[in-house]
């Protein structure tokens, strides 16, 4: 006979122990619940559920049953789905072996039947079920999450921005992060806030550390990284003087003496892709190598997401470089035949097929395996301009060319972010600093190179050859000693009619 049953012509299980006081309501402790009895006098011993189900029957102490219409079967009375789950094991287990119906002297046999129940009851089973399963919501332990949401709480929850925050390089940005904390048994002195810098899935670069009015930045983020502490649970983090390696992930970690919580933020840079080898050749440079070459450039390796927004932007090129994560792709705007097919099944995104795409080799061996590279490079703090002597000059006279303005021989990147965000124009080639020459095209004209806009390149000449003038870049602050103009010539006895010939004794003279 199963739990959920009725005795009937049983005056004796009035006096039996409660399954749990107070259960069904108008109980006493101790003692069964009085009631009016059903047909032929039977007493009410515990609620018959509407339906059982398919498996209709007993069911023992501590195991699960689901009943009750719109109840779901759960354990330990958690809530799922808005439907509330419990365990009969929590009203069995203390009922011990069921009572049996024996009076003090042996009458006829007692009958125990099943009776059905009045609304009433079921009411009061109902209610008990809930009084049962609030306190254990209770206890079930704090949640901890990094986005806050309305309703969620912890000990210590971290609230960081989402997507991500933009800025460029020379700027100042706030990682935004702000943490809750139950601070009743604990001030916010005894927090600890730590930033770090994501490098590699499992790698992180110390940033700044805090501990109540000890503060400590490390490495590049020296005299740079503090605190902007706009009052208390603010953990957000000032970053002054952005640089490019400043892009990426950090992560914001908040502790306290028992708990901990942590949010990311990511930090994006305005700026441009530009792809680039050496004089090398095309597919020349391993991992580290590309690393290496974006730098001397003015550039870092750019991120996949870097070089598909890019490609959006309508970078087209068909020879394959490395990326920051170790991946070998290229973006085509134009699909053809010698670059992937049109459309082939190597596009990266919705946006491939017809349309072109980003096509990708995957993660290619660092070490042995060679390739250009992608590089990215971010807004400049000074500015590019092109020289034009009253003569061509070859690559080694154009630093000097270059120093006479008090400035250097710019470099790719440099001209890259000039023709991007400071929109140089120009259809003139020019040395730059790898002894490449090439030109910044912002509105695509006849005999300027193509119908597109772009860094136009004319490779690697011949260094010796006097073909060009020189891209310069001036750092900000730096003083431009010939403000009017320069021309050039030799000095010493008649400049362009005689005198010295010597190159190291080529001077620049005012025109």
């Amino acid at each position: 006979m199963d739990p959920f049953s009725r005795r009937r012509d049983c005056a004796a299980c009035r006096d039996l122990p409660s399954p749990n006081p107070g259960l069904l309501g108008g109980g006493r402790a101790g003692k069964m619940v009085s009631g009016a009895t059903g047909e032929g006098g039977a007493c009410p011993f515990f609620p018959t559920p509407p339906s059982w189900g398919p498996d209709r029957g007993e069911k023992g102490a501590g195991q699960q049953a689901s009943g009750f219409g719109g109840l779901k079967e759960g354990g330990d009375g958690e809530r799922e789905e808005g439907l509330l789950a419990f365990s009969l094991g929590e009203f069995s287990g203390t009922l011990g072996p069921r009572p049996r119906c024996s009076p003090p002297t042996p009458p006829p046999p007692q009958v125990c039947a099943r009776a059905a129940l009045g609304p009433g009851a079921l009411w009061a089973a109902a209610w008990g079920v809930l009084l049962l399963t609030a306190p254990a919501g209770g206890q079930r332990g704090r949640k901890k999450v990094v986005h806050v949401l309305e309703g969620e709480s912890g000990s210590v929850v971290v609230q960081t921005a989402p997507g991500q925050v933009v800025s460029h390089r020379g700027g100042t940005i706030v990682l935004p992060c702000r943490y809750h904390y139950e601070a009743a048994a604990h001030g916010h002195d005894g927090v600890r806030l730590k930033w770090t810098k994501v490098v590699d899935p499992l790698a992180f670069t110390d940033v700044f550390v805090a501990l109540g009015p000890q503060h400590r930045a490390f490495g590049s983020y020296r005299g740079r990284a503090e605190l902007q502490g706009d009052g208390p649970g603010d953990a957000s983090l000032v970053l002054r003087n952005v640089t490019l390696q400043d892009y990426g992930r950090y992560e914001c970690e908040v502790t306290n003496e028992l708990e901990d919580d942590a949010g990311m933020v990511k930090l994006d840079l305005e700026g441009v892709v530009f792809p680039y080898h050496p004089r090398g050749g095309r597919y020349k440079l391993t991992f580290a190598e590309a690393q290496r070459a974006c730098a001397e450039q003015d550039g870092i390796l750019a991120s996949a997401e870097q070089l598909h927004a890019a490609w959006r932007d309508g970078l087209d090129w068909c020879n394959a470089g490395w990326l920051r994560d170790g991946s070998v792709q290229y973006p085509v705007s134009r699909p053809r035949e010698p670059c992937g097919g049109l459309g082939g099944t190597g596009s990266a995104g919705a946006d491939g097929g017809a349309n072109g795409g980003v096509r990708n080799y995957g993660y290619r061996h660092n070490a042995e395996e060679r390739y250009d590279a992608f590089c990215f490079t971010s807004n400049l703090p000074g500015r590019v301009f092109f020289l034009k002597p009253l003569r061509p000059v070859p690559f080694s006279g154009a630093a000097r060319a270059c120093a006479a303005r008090g400035a250097a021989v710019a470099k790719v990147g440099q001209l890259f972010a000039a023709w991007k965000l400071q929109l140089l124009d120009r259809c003139t080639a020019g040395w730059l600093a790898d002894g490449s020459a090439r030109y910044p095209i912002v509105n695509p004209r006849a005999r300027c190179g193509g119908r597109r806009p772009g860094v136009r390149s004319l490779g690697f000449p011949d260094g010796t050859r006097r073909l060009f003038g020189v891209y310069c870049y001036r750092a900000p602050g730096a003083p431009d000693p010939a403000p009017g103009g320069w021309g050039w010539g030799w000095a010493g006895g008649g400049g362009w009619a005689g005198g010295a010939r010597d190159p190291a004794a080529w001077t620049p003279l005012r025109v």
